[in-house]
Protein backbone atom coordinates (compact mmCIF):
# COMPACT_ATOMS: atom_id res chain seq x y z
CA UNK A 1 0.00 0.00 0.00
CA UNK A 2 2.68 2.85 0.80
CA UNK A 3 4.37 1.93 -2.38
CA UNK A 4 1.42 2.27 -4.55
CA UNK A 5 0.97 6.03 -2.46
CA UNK A 6 4.34 6.79 -3.53
CA UNK A 7 3.36 5.98 -7.52
CA UNK A 8 0.39 7.62 -7.48
CA UNK A 9 1.29 11.19 -8.13
CA UNK A 10 3.86 9.25 -10.86
CA UNK A 11 0.68 7.44 -12.44
CA UNK A 12 -1.22 10.69 -12.24
CA UNK A 13 1.28 12.47 -14.19
CA UNK A 14 1.30 9.76 -16.71
CA UNK A 15 -2.14 9.79 -17.24
CA UNK A 16 -2.34 13.55 -17.85
CA UNK A 17 0.30 13.21 -20.79
CA UNK A 18 -2.17 10.45 -22.04
CA UNK A 19 -5.26 12.10 -21.68
CA UNK A 20 -3.67 15.08 -23.45
CA UNK A 21 -3.20 12.79 -26.52
CA UNK A 22 -6.58 12.66 -26.63
CA UNK A 23 -7.34 16.43 -27.68
CA UNK A 24 -5.81 15.94 -31.25
CA UNK A 25 -6.32 13.69 -33.98
CA UNK A 26 -6.82 10.88 -34.85
CA UNK A 27 -8.95 10.95 -31.43
CA UNK A 28 -10.53 14.26 -31.27
CA UNK A 29 -11.56 13.50 -27.78
CA UNK A 30 -12.35 17.31 -27.30
CA UNK A 31 -14.32 17.02 -23.98
CA UNK A 32 -10.53 15.57 -22.27
CA UNK A 33 -9.73 19.63 -22.33
CA UNK A 34 -11.73 19.98 -19.41
CA UNK A 35 -10.16 17.53 -17.55
CA UNK A 36 -6.57 16.06 -18.85
CA UNK A 37 -4.20 18.32 -16.65
CA UNK A 38 -6.14 17.84 -13.63
CA UNK A 39 -4.23 14.65 -12.55
CA UNK A 40 -0.93 16.33 -13.07
CA UNK A 41 -1.99 19.35 -11.54
CA UNK A 42 -2.85 16.73 -8.47
CA UNK A 43 0.42 15.50 -8.46
CA UNK A 44 1.96 19.04 -8.53
CA UNK A 45 -0.44 20.11 -5.47
CA UNK A 46 0.02 17.23 -3.78
CA UNK A 47 4.51 17.44 -3.25
CA UNK A 48 5.60 17.66 0.23
CA UNK A 49 8.85 18.18 0.22
CA UNK A 50 12.03 20.95 0.76
CA UNK A 51 12.52 21.15 -2.73
CA UNK A 52 9.43 21.13 -4.77
CA UNK A 53 10.51 22.57 -7.97
CA UNK A 54 12.90 19.61 -8.84
CA UNK A 55 9.86 16.78 -7.78
CA UNK A 56 7.73 19.16 -9.89
CA UNK A 57 9.52 19.66 -12.94
CA UNK A 58 10.48 15.65 -13.17
CA UNK A 59 6.29 15.01 -12.31
CA UNK A 60 5.65 17.12 -15.53
CA UNK A 61 8.40 16.08 -17.54
CA UNK A 62 7.28 12.76 -17.18
CA UNK A 63 3.47 13.91 -18.02
CA UNK A 64 5.11 15.98 -21.22
CA UNK A 65 7.43 12.82 -22.54
CA UNK A 66 4.76 10.32 -22.12
CA UNK A 67 2.11 12.80 -23.99
CA UNK A 68 4.81 13.26 -26.67
CA UNK A 69 5.66 10.16 -27.76
CA UNK A 70 2.34 8.97 -28.10
CA UNK A 71 1.34 12.38 -30.00
CA UNK A 72 3.99 12.23 -32.78
CA UNK A 73 4.79 8.53 -33.01
CA UNK A 74 3.98 9.52 -36.56
CA UNK A 75 7.68 11.17 -37.10
CA UNK A 76 8.74 7.42 -37.12
CA UNK A 77 7.34 6.59 -40.36
CA UNK A 78 10.68 9.33 -41.42
CA UNK A 79 13.15 8.70 -38.51
CA UNK A 80 12.74 6.40 -35.49
CA UNK A 81 15.17 8.73 -33.69
CA UNK A 82 13.33 11.85 -34.03
CA UNK A 83 10.59 10.35 -33.22
CA UNK A 84 12.38 9.76 -29.36
CA UNK A 85 13.98 13.17 -29.04
CA UNK A 86 11.52 15.60 -30.36
CA UNK A 87 9.13 14.56 -27.70
CA UNK A 88 11.90 14.22 -25.05
CA UNK A 89 12.78 18.17 -26.08
CA UNK A 90 9.19 18.90 -25.78
CA UNK A 91 8.61 17.28 -22.28
CA UNK A 92 11.47 20.40 -20.87
CA UNK A 93 8.57 22.65 -21.19
CA UNK A 94 6.30 20.27 -19.63
CA UNK A 95 8.61 20.34 -16.88
CA UNK A 96 9.74 23.93 -16.45
CA UNK A 97 5.55 24.08 -15.61
CA UNK A 98 5.51 21.29 -13.29
CA UNK A 99 8.32 22.81 -11.21
CA UNK A 100 6.63 26.80 -10.97
CA UNK A 101 3.52 25.12 -10.45
CA UNK A 102 4.58 23.13 -7.74
CA UNK A 103 6.40 26.30 -6.65
CA UNK A 104 2.80 28.25 -6.60
CA UNK A 105 1.54 25.29 -4.50
CA UNK A 106 3.27 25.46 -2.01
CA UNK A 107 2.53 28.79 -0.82
CA UNK A 108 0.29 29.24 1.56
CA UNK A 109 -2.94 31.04 -0.03
CA UNK A 110 -6.18 31.75 2.68
CA UNK A 111 -8.67 34.25 -0.10
CA UNK A 112 -10.47 33.11 -3.12
CA UNK A 113 -9.08 35.88 -4.97
CA UNK A 114 -5.25 34.77 -4.11
CA UNK A 115 -7.18 31.62 -5.62
CA UNK A 116 -8.00 33.21 -8.59
CA UNK A 117 -4.76 34.96 -8.85
CA UNK A 118 -2.75 31.82 -8.50
CA UNK A 119 -4.97 30.03 -10.99
CA UNK A 120 -4.05 32.90 -13.43
CA UNK A 121 -0.38 32.66 -12.82
CA UNK A 122 -0.23 29.01 -12.98
CA UNK A 123 -2.33 29.56 -16.93
CA UNK A 124 -0.15 32.14 -18.30
CA UNK A 125 3.13 30.66 -17.65
CA UNK A 126 1.66 26.94 -19.32
CA UNK A 127 0.76 29.64 -22.67
CA UNK A 128 3.82 31.33 -22.15
CA UNK A 129 5.48 28.19 -22.11
CA UNK A 130 3.81 27.09 -25.18
CA UNK A 131 4.74 30.51 -26.96
CA UNK A 132 8.36 29.56 -26.47
CA UNK A 133 8.81 26.35 -27.58
CA UNK A 134 6.89 27.89 -31.17
CA UNK A 135 9.87 29.99 -30.95
CA UNK A 136 13.26 28.41 -29.18
CA UNK A 137 15.21 26.61 -31.95
CA UNK A 138 12.90 27.70 -34.89
CA UNK A 139 10.32 26.09 -32.92
CA UNK A 140 7.70 23.71 -32.98
CA UNK A 141 4.31 24.90 -32.34
CA UNK A 142 2.09 21.65 -33.12
CA UNK A 143 -0.76 20.73 -31.06
CA UNK A 144 -0.89 23.19 -28.16
CA UNK A 145 -4.12 22.60 -25.36
CA UNK A 146 -6.31 25.19 -27.46
CA UNK A 147 -6.50 23.05 -30.59
CA UNK A 148 -8.68 20.74 -28.86
CA UNK A 149 -11.32 23.09 -30.04
CA UNK A 150 -10.16 23.01 -33.55
CA UNK A 151 -14.09 21.60 -34.42
CA UNK A 152 -15.83 23.78 -31.89
CA UNK A 153 -16.77 26.75 -33.75
CA UNK A 154 -18.62 28.96 -30.34
CA UNK A 155 -15.56 28.60 -28.30
CA UNK A 156 -12.81 28.33 -30.70
CA UNK A 157 -13.59 32.22 -32.28
CA UNK A 158 -11.64 34.06 -28.98
CA UNK A 159 -8.28 32.76 -30.66
CA UNK A 160 -8.66 36.20 -32.78
CA UNK A 161 -7.37 37.95 -29.48
CA UNK A 162 -4.38 36.19 -27.98
CA UNK A 163 -3.85 33.16 -30.48
CA UNK A 164 -4.66 29.73 -29.88
CA UNK A 165 -2.42 30.14 -27.21
CA UNK A 166 -5.23 32.41 -25.56
CA UNK A 167 -7.22 28.94 -25.58
CA UNK A 168 -4.95 26.74 -24.23
CA UNK A 169 -4.06 29.93 -20.86
CA UNK A 170 -8.32 29.38 -20.81
CA UNK A 171 -8.21 26.03 -20.08
CA UNK A 172 -5.09 25.89 -17.69
CA UNK A 173 -7.24 28.11 -15.68
CA UNK A 174 -10.89 26.38 -15.60
CA UNK A 175 -8.93 23.48 -14.39
CA UNK A 176 -6.36 24.79 -11.75
CA UNK A 177 -9.76 26.58 -10.03
CA UNK A 178 -11.97 23.45 -10.33
CA UNK A 179 -8.83 21.90 -8.31
CA UNK A 180 -8.86 24.19 -5.96
CA UNK A 181 -12.19 23.93 -5.75
CA UNK A 182 -12.64 20.40 -4.68
CA UNK A 183 -9.45 20.42 -2.41
CA UNK A 184 -10.29 23.07 -0.21
CA UNK A 185 -14.30 22.68 -0.70
CA UNK A 186 -14.96 26.17 -1.79
CA UNK A 187 -17.30 25.71 -4.19
CA UNK A 188 -17.40 29.88 -5.06
CA UNK A 189 -14.48 29.25 -6.81
CA UNK A 190 -16.15 27.41 -9.64
CA UNK A 191 -17.88 30.97 -10.16
CA UNK A 192 -14.98 32.37 -12.22
CA UNK A 193 -14.78 29.48 -14.59
CA UNK A 194 -18.19 29.36 -15.50
CA UNK A 195 -18.11 33.10 -16.15
CA UNK A 196 -15.02 32.87 -18.61
CA UNK A 197 -16.93 29.96 -20.55
CA UNK A 198 -19.91 31.89 -20.90
CA UNK A 199 -18.00 34.71 -21.56
CA UNK A 200 -16.34 33.13 -24.38
CA UNK A 201 -19.42 31.72 -25.72
CA UNK A 202 -21.12 34.88 -25.72
CA UNK A 203 -18.39 36.16 -27.89
CA UNK A 204 -17.99 33.45 -30.00
CA UNK A 205 -21.88 33.86 -31.05
CA UNK A 206 -21.16 37.67 -31.52
CA UNK A 207 -18.19 37.21 -33.37
CA UNK A 208 -19.86 34.49 -35.74
CA UNK A 209 -22.92 36.89 -36.26
CA UNK A 210 -21.38 39.96 -37.02
CA UNK A 211 -18.57 37.99 -39.57
CA UNK A 212 -21.50 36.49 -41.60
CA UNK A 213 -22.72 40.30 -42.85
CA UNK A 214 -19.50 41.58 -43.70
CA UNK A 215 -19.63 41.93 -47.72
CA UNK A 216 -17.74 39.41 -49.49
CA UNK A 217 -16.84 38.09 -52.58
CA UNK A 218 -17.07 34.70 -53.36
CA UNK A 219 -13.96 33.36 -54.68
CA UNK A 220 -13.80 30.03 -56.58
CA UNK A 221 -10.89 27.48 -57.10
CA UNK A 222 -9.99 24.21 -57.83
CA UNK A 223 -7.65 22.59 -55.53
CA UNK A 224 -6.12 19.79 -57.10
CA UNK A 225 -4.82 16.60 -55.02
CA UNK A 226 -3.00 13.43 -55.93
CA UNK A 227 -1.64 11.87 -53.29
CA UNK A 228 1.87 10.47 -54.70
CA UNK A 229 3.31 7.74 -52.06
CA UNK A 230 6.50 9.15 -50.14
CA UNK A 231 9.21 7.17 -48.69
CA UNK A 232 10.29 9.93 -46.67
CA UNK A 233 11.87 12.14 -48.99
CA UNK A 234 11.68 9.63 -51.94
CA UNK A 235 9.33 10.16 -54.41
CA UNK A 236 7.99 6.54 -55.22
CA UNK A 237 6.73 7.72 -58.62
CA UNK A 238 8.26 8.24 -61.93
CA UNK A 239 8.70 12.18 -63.51
CA UNK A 240 6.51 11.20 -66.02
CA UNK A 241 3.64 9.46 -64.44
CA UNK A 242 3.50 12.66 -61.67
CA UNK A 243 3.41 15.29 -64.36
CA UNK A 244 0.81 12.92 -66.44
CA UNK A 245 -1.35 12.52 -63.23
CA UNK A 246 -1.55 16.61 -62.73
CA UNK A 247 -2.38 16.59 -65.84
CA UNK A 248 -5.57 13.92 -66.42
CA UNK A 249 -6.96 14.99 -62.47
CA UNK A 250 -6.57 18.80 -63.58
CA UNK A 251 -8.38 18.54 -66.83
CA UNK A 252 -10.86 16.17 -66.01
CA UNK A 253 -11.86 18.05 -63.16
CA UNK A 254 -11.97 21.26 -65.29
CA UNK A 255 -14.32 19.81 -67.75
CA UNK A 256 -16.54 18.20 -64.99
CA UNK A 257 -16.91 21.59 -63.10
CA UNK A 258 -20.38 23.47 -63.85
CA UNK A 259 -18.84 27.08 -63.17
CA UNK A 260 -14.99 27.54 -64.67
CA UNK A 261 -12.95 28.33 -61.43
CA UNK A 262 -11.21 31.54 -60.90
CA UNK A 263 -7.90 29.41 -59.67
CA UNK A 264 -6.32 26.25 -60.26
CA UNK A 265 -4.29 25.06 -57.14
CA UNK A 266 -1.46 22.41 -56.89
CA UNK A 267 0.40 21.39 -53.85
CA UNK A 268 3.99 21.89 -52.84
CA UNK A 269 6.44 20.72 -55.44
CA UNK A 270 4.12 19.92 -57.58
CA UNK A 271 5.95 19.13 -60.58
CA UNK A 272 8.98 17.61 -60.58
CA UNK A 273 11.19 19.88 -62.94
CA UNK A 274 12.42 23.20 -61.98
CA UNK A 275 11.39 27.15 -62.32
CA UNK A 276 14.53 29.65 -63.55
CA UNK A 277 13.92 33.42 -62.72
CA UNK A 278 16.03 36.35 -63.36
CA UNK A 279 16.57 39.34 -60.46
CA UNK A 280 14.47 41.28 -63.26
CA UNK A 281 11.84 39.19 -63.17
CA UNK A 282 12.38 36.86 -66.45
CA UNK A 283 11.20 33.23 -65.91
CA UNK A 284 11.58 30.02 -67.89
CA UNK A 285 10.50 26.22 -66.70
CA UNK A 286 11.97 23.04 -67.30
CA UNK A 287 10.76 21.63 -70.56
CA UNK A 288 8.83 18.68 -69.27
CA UNK A 289 7.01 21.26 -66.57
CA UNK A 290 6.28 23.65 -69.79
CA UNK A 291 4.52 20.98 -71.41
CA UNK A 292 2.49 20.39 -68.43
CA UNK A 293 1.29 23.66 -67.82
CA UNK A 294 0.83 24.55 -71.45
CA UNK A 295 -1.53 21.08 -71.37
CA UNK A 296 -3.77 22.36 -68.19
CA UNK A 297 -3.90 26.01 -69.81
CA UNK A 298 -4.77 25.28 -72.98
CA UNK A 299 -8.57 25.37 -73.02
CA UNK A 300 -9.25 27.71 -69.90
CA UNK A 301 -8.92 30.68 -68.70
CA UNK A 302 -7.70 30.69 -64.83
CA UNK A 303 -4.54 31.84 -62.64
CA UNK A 304 -2.76 28.42 -61.54
CA UNK A 305 -1.34 28.27 -58.43
CA UNK A 306 1.32 25.52 -57.34
CA UNK A 307 4.04 25.00 -55.30
CA UNK A 308 7.87 24.72 -57.16
CA UNK A 309 11.87 24.27 -57.10
CA UNK A 310 12.92 27.38 -57.68
CA UNK A 311 16.45 28.30 -59.10
CA UNK A 312 18.47 31.79 -59.73
CA UNK A 313 19.09 32.11 -63.30
CA UNK A 314 20.48 34.38 -65.66
CA UNK A 315 20.47 35.16 -69.56
CA UNK A 316 23.34 33.51 -71.78
CA UNK A 317 24.68 34.73 -74.64
CA UNK A 318 22.48 32.47 -76.76
CA UNK A 319 19.65 34.36 -75.53
CA UNK A 320 18.71 31.00 -73.13
CA UNK A 321 17.84 31.38 -69.34
CA UNK A 322 20.31 28.58 -67.22
CA UNK A 323 21.07 28.18 -63.38
CA UNK A 324 23.34 30.40 -62.50
CA UNK A 325 26.77 28.88 -61.17
CA UNK A 326 26.51 28.73 -57.39
CA UNK A 327 23.35 30.17 -57.69
CA UNK A 328 20.24 29.95 -54.63
CA UNK A 329 17.77 27.65 -54.68
CA UNK A 330 14.29 28.05 -53.45
CA UNK A 331 11.07 26.42 -52.01
CA UNK A 332 8.51 28.62 -53.45
CA UNK A 333 5.36 29.16 -54.36
CA UNK A 334 4.25 30.53 -57.83
CA UNK A 335 0.93 32.62 -59.58
CA UNK A 336 0.51 32.12 -63.18
CA UNK A 337 -1.73 34.26 -64.78
CA UNK A 338 -3.63 33.32 -67.86
CA UNK A 339 -2.02 36.13 -69.47
CA UNK A 340 1.36 34.42 -68.51
CA UNK A 341 2.29 36.88 -66.03
CA UNK A 342 4.76 34.46 -62.94
CA UNK A 343 4.57 36.10 -59.44
CA UNK A 344 7.11 33.63 -57.13
CA UNK A 345 7.36 33.74 -53.40
CA UNK A 346 9.82 31.86 -51.47
CA UNK A 347 9.53 29.95 -48.54
CA UNK A 348 10.82 31.86 -45.11
CA UNK A 349 10.65 29.20 -42.12
CA UNK A 350 12.82 25.94 -43.30
CA UNK A 351 12.36 22.95 -41.91
CA UNK A 352 15.28 21.69 -40.23
CA UNK A 353 17.04 18.24 -41.73
CA UNK A 354 14.35 18.65 -44.23
CA UNK A 355 14.97 21.83 -45.88
CA UNK A 356 18.09 23.08 -44.51
CA UNK A 357 20.80 21.34 -42.13
CA UNK A 358 22.55 24.31 -40.21
CA UNK A 359 26.76 23.62 -40.13
CA UNK A 360 26.22 21.42 -42.52
CA UNK A 361 29.92 22.06 -44.33
CA UNK A 362 31.65 21.97 -40.85
CA UNK A 363 30.04 18.55 -39.91
CA UNK A 364 29.44 16.70 -43.23
CA UNK A 365 28.81 13.55 -41.27
CA UNK A 366 25.19 15.34 -40.50
CA UNK A 367 24.76 14.73 -44.52
CA UNK A 368 24.78 10.82 -43.48
CA UNK A 369 22.60 11.34 -41.41
CA UNK A 370 20.12 13.17 -43.44
CA UNK A 371 20.93 10.11 -46.33
CA UNK A 372 19.84 7.62 -44.11
CA UNK A 373 16.90 9.06 -42.45
CA UNK A 374 15.91 10.47 -45.77
CA UNK A 375 16.38 7.79 -47.97
CA UNK A 376 17.79 10.28 -50.65
CA UNK A 377 21.44 11.76 -50.85
CA UNK A 378 21.10 15.65 -49.16
CA UNK A 379 21.40 17.78 -52.30
CA UNK A 380 21.89 21.00 -50.32
CA UNK A 381 19.74 23.22 -48.56
CA UNK A 382 17.52 25.58 -49.96
CA UNK A 383 17.68 29.54 -48.98
CA UNK A 384 15.31 30.82 -46.71
CA UNK A 385 13.25 33.64 -48.04
CA UNK A 386 13.10 37.02 -47.24
CA UNK A 387 10.13 39.55 -48.46
CA UNK A 388 6.80 39.90 -46.03
CA UNK A 389 5.14 41.21 -48.88
CA UNK A 390 1.45 39.35 -49.80
CA UNK A 391 1.37 38.55 -53.78
CA UNK A 392 -0.81 40.59 -55.76
CA UNK A 393 -3.46 39.91 -58.06
CA UNK A 394 -7.27 40.56 -58.71
CA UNK A 395 -10.31 38.28 -59.09
CA UNK A 396 -13.00 39.52 -61.60
CA UNK A 397 -11.83 43.12 -61.07
CA UNK A 398 -11.32 43.08 -57.78
CA UNK A 399 -7.89 43.16 -56.19
CA UNK A 400 -6.93 40.67 -53.81
CA UNK A 401 -3.64 39.91 -51.97
CA UNK A 402 -2.52 36.31 -51.21
CA UNK A 403 -0.83 35.22 -48.33
CA UNK A 404 1.41 32.89 -48.95
CA UNK A 405 2.69 29.41 -46.60
CA UNK A 406 4.24 26.88 -47.83
CA UNK A 407 4.24 23.19 -46.13
CA UNK A 408 4.46 23.65 -42.18
CA UNK A 409 4.41 27.56 -42.45
CA UNK A 410 0.83 27.81 -41.83
CA UNK A 411 1.43 25.95 -38.23
CA UNK A 412 3.58 29.22 -37.45
CA UNK A 413 1.32 31.70 -36.47
CA UNK A 414 3.97 34.51 -35.37
CA UNK A 415 5.06 34.60 -39.35
CA UNK A 416 1.79 34.27 -40.83
CA UNK A 417 1.04 37.58 -38.89
CA UNK A 418 3.40 39.81 -40.64
CA UNK A 419 1.84 39.26 -43.87
CA UNK A 420 -1.79 40.85 -43.14
CA UNK A 421 -2.97 43.75 -44.59
CA UNK A 422 -6.01 46.08 -44.31
CA UNK A 423 -7.29 44.87 -47.69
CA UNK A 424 -9.11 41.72 -49.22
CA UNK A 425 -6.82 38.96 -48.53
CA UNK A 426 -7.00 35.13 -48.56
CA UNK A 427 -4.38 32.42 -47.16
CA UNK A 428 -2.85 30.25 -49.85
CA UNK A 429 -1.00 26.81 -48.23
CA UNK A 430 0.36 24.32 -50.63
CA UNK A 431 2.33 21.42 -48.61
CA UNK A 432 3.00 17.60 -49.04
CA UNK A 433 2.77 15.69 -45.66
CA UNK A 434 3.57 12.17 -47.75
CA UNK A 435 6.69 11.97 -46.07
CA UNK A 436 4.46 10.93 -43.19
CA UNK A 437 2.68 8.53 -45.21
CA UNK A 438 -0.98 7.44 -43.69
CA UNK A 439 -0.49 8.40 -40.49
CA UNK A 440 -1.76 11.16 -38.37
CA UNK A 441 0.79 13.69 -39.11
CA UNK A 442 -2.05 15.38 -42.07
CA UNK A 443 -5.29 15.63 -39.68
CA UNK A 444 -2.92 17.22 -36.56
CA UNK A 445 -1.49 19.62 -39.27
CA UNK A 446 -4.79 20.94 -40.50
CA UNK A 447 -6.41 20.70 -36.92
CA UNK A 448 -3.30 23.33 -36.17
CA UNK A 449 -3.71 25.76 -39.44
CA UNK A 450 -7.49 26.30 -38.91
CA UNK A 451 -6.57 28.62 -36.43
CA UNK A 452 -4.64 31.10 -38.75
CA UNK A 453 -7.86 31.19 -40.31
CA UNK A 454 -9.41 32.62 -37.44
CA UNK A 455 -6.77 34.21 -35.61
CA UNK A 456 -5.93 36.75 -38.29
CA UNK A 457 -9.50 36.44 -40.15
CA UNK A 458 -8.36 36.03 -43.12
CA UNK A 459 -9.55 32.46 -45.25
CA UNK A 460 -7.74 30.10 -46.30
CA UNK A 461 -7.17 27.82 -49.02
CA UNK A 462 -5.16 24.53 -48.91
CA UNK A 463 -3.65 22.07 -51.40
CA UNK A 464 -2.10 19.02 -50.47
CA UNK A 465 0.13 16.03 -52.06
CA UNK A 466 -1.08 13.71 -49.02
CA UNK A 467 -3.00 15.83 -46.30
CA UNK A 468 -6.40 17.62 -45.76
CA UNK A 469 -7.15 19.84 -49.05
CA UNK A 470 -9.70 22.22 -48.12
CA UNK A 471 -11.52 25.69 -48.32
CA UNK A 472 -11.77 27.43 -44.71
CA UNK A 473 -13.42 30.24 -44.16
CA UNK A 474 -12.89 32.93 -41.21
CA UNK A 475 -14.78 31.23 -38.92
CA UNK A 476 -12.68 28.43 -39.00
CA UNK A 477 -15.39 26.67 -41.25
CA UNK A 478 -15.36 23.99 -43.78
CA UNK A 479 -18.78 24.30 -45.10
CA UNK A 480 -19.87 25.63 -48.39
CA UNK A 481 -21.11 28.94 -47.81
CA UNK A 482 -24.69 28.51 -49.99
CA UNK A 483 -24.91 24.08 -49.59
CA UNK A 484 -23.51 23.78 -45.97
CA UNK A 485 -21.34 20.62 -47.51
CA UNK A 486 -18.38 19.71 -46.32
CA UNK A 487 -15.58 21.59 -48.03
CA UNK A 488 -12.70 18.87 -47.90
CA UNK A 489 -11.39 16.47 -50.84
CA UNK A 490 -12.22 13.11 -49.03
CA UNK A 491 -13.32 9.79 -50.84
CA UNK A 492 -16.39 7.40 -50.49
CA UNK A 493 -15.29 6.27 -46.88
CA UNK A 494 -14.27 9.76 -45.64
CA UNK A 495 -10.54 9.70 -45.75
CA UNK A 496 -8.76 12.64 -47.13
CA UNK A 497 -5.93 9.79 -48.44
CA UNK A 498 -7.00 10.28 -51.84
CA UNK A 499 -6.82 11.59 -55.34
CA UNK A 500 -8.82 13.89 -57.11
CA UNK A 501 -10.20 17.58 -57.29
CA UNK A 502 -12.39 19.70 -55.12
CA UNK A 503 -14.08 22.80 -56.66
CA UNK A 504 -14.36 25.63 -53.34
CA UNK A 505 -16.36 28.01 -52.96
CA UNK A 506 -14.57 30.62 -50.14
CA UNK A 507 -16.09 33.81 -49.27
CA UNK A 508 -13.39 36.55 -49.39
CA UNK A 509 -14.61 39.63 -47.16
CA UNK A 510 -14.07 43.29 -49.27
CA UNK A 511 -13.53 44.85 -46.12
CA UNK A 512 -12.03 42.91 -43.66
CA UNK A 513 -11.36 43.31 -39.86
CA UNK A 514 -7.69 43.38 -38.64
CA UNK A 515 -8.08 41.10 -35.72
CA UNK A 516 -6.55 42.33 -31.50
CA UNK A 517 -4.40 38.97 -32.33
CA UNK A 518 -3.04 40.65 -36.25
CA UNK A 519 -2.28 43.15 -34.33
CA UNK A 520 -0.21 42.41 -31.07
CA UNK A 521 0.76 38.70 -32.31
CA UNK A 522 2.08 37.04 -29.72
CA UNK A 523 3.27 39.87 -27.29
CA UNK A 524 0.16 39.51 -25.51
CA UNK A 525 0.88 35.92 -24.60
CA UNK A 526 4.61 36.86 -23.25
CA UNK A 527 2.97 39.74 -21.27
CA UNK A 528 0.66 37.79 -19.62
CA UNK A 529 3.76 35.03 -19.58
CA UNK A 530 5.81 37.59 -17.43
CA UNK A 531 3.13 38.53 -15.35
CA UNK A 532 2.36 34.97 -14.39
CA UNK A 533 5.78 34.73 -13.36
CA UNK A 534 6.22 37.47 -11.35
CA UNK A 535 2.74 37.30 -9.41
CA UNK A 536 4.08 34.70 -7.15
CA UNK A 537 6.49 36.79 -6.07
CA UNK A 538 4.55 39.88 -5.69
CA UNK A 539 1.86 37.78 -3.43
CA UNK A 540 4.70 36.40 -1.55
CA UNK A 541 6.46 40.04 -0.53
CA UNK A 542 2.41 41.09 0.17
CA UNK A 543 2.43 38.21 2.53
CA UNK A 544 5.77 39.11 4.44
CA UNK A 545 5.14 42.66 4.56
CA UNK A 546 1.23 41.32 5.96
CA UNK A 547 2.83 39.77 8.54
CA UNK A 548 5.17 42.18 9.68
CA UNK A 549 2.55 44.97 9.96
CA UNK A 550 0.73 42.26 12.36
CA UNK A 551 3.62 41.59 14.71
CA UNK A 552 3.84 45.46 14.93
CA UNK A 553 0.47 45.87 15.78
Amino acid sequence: MRILLQCMPWLAALLSGVLAVGLFPPWNLEWLVWICMLPLLWALRAINSKKPKWGGFLLGYSAGAASGLIQFFWLSTVSGLAAVLLPLYLALYWGVFGAFAASCFGCERRSGSAVVASAFSLAAVWAGLECLRGWLFTGFSWNPLGVAFHENVWISQSADLLGVLGLSLFVIFLQVLALEAISRRRWQLVLPAIACVGLLLIYGSWRIRSLEKVPALDLKSMLVQINIPQDAAEVLWPQLEVHQAYEDETIRGLEQAETAPDWVIWPETALTGRLLVTPEGEWATWEIDFETLSRVREKHDFELIYGVHKLEAERQEDGLLMPKIDGRSYNSMAMLSAENRMLTHDKIHLVIFGETIPFVDSLPFLKKIYAQQAGVEYGGSFTAGDSWEPMQTSVRGKKISVIPSICFEDSVARLMRKFVRDEPQVIVNVTNDGWFKESPAAAQHFANTRFRAIELRRPMLRAANTGVSAAIDVLGRTQHPITGKSQKLVDANGSHFTRGTLMTQLPIPLDPIVSLYAIVGDWGIIGLALLGVMMPCMQKTLSRKKRERALIE
